[in-house]
């Protein structure tokens, strides 16, 4: 399994990226696909998940309603659209999964096993 996340850069308060995770591997496509960022002097923290079999969605209360995750099976990648972006979202963002874990729910349980090399996101005005 492995994941390349891309799509970061440098915004302006108020805008949006788009970010994107490569995917590869023997069924892939229907695992799990958590984001994750750590911003500088914080821990990695869990962002956004999609699920394997039903494209559920999860994210963490800070980011409801401005990002949105979803998934194009055919192309193997998972995104990350972040709307109105503040300061506080600058971070290194990273994708991650777990091999066999479909559900959201069992990779916050059990946590990742495959991390993408992360992409920076800046937010500055």
């Amino acid at each position: 399994v492995q994941l390349q996340a891309s799509g970061g850069g440098l915004v302006q308060p108020g805008g949006s990226l788009r970010l994107s995770c490569a995917t590869s591997g023997s069924s892939v496509d229907y695992y799990a696909i958590g984001w994750f960022r750590q911003a500088p002097g914080k821990e990695r923290e869990g962002v956004s998940c999609i699920s394997g079999n039903d494209d559920s969605t999860d994210y963490a209360d800070s980011v409801k309603g401005r990002f949105i995750v979803f998934r194009d099976k055919a192309a193997s990648t998972v995104y990350l659209q972040m709307n109105n972006l503040q300061p506080e979202h600058t971070a290194v963002y990273y994708c991650a999964t777990r091999a066999l874990i479909a559900s959201c729910y069992s990779l916050k349980v059990r946590g990742p096993g495959y991390w993408g090399q992360g992409t920076q996101v800046t937010v500055s005005s």
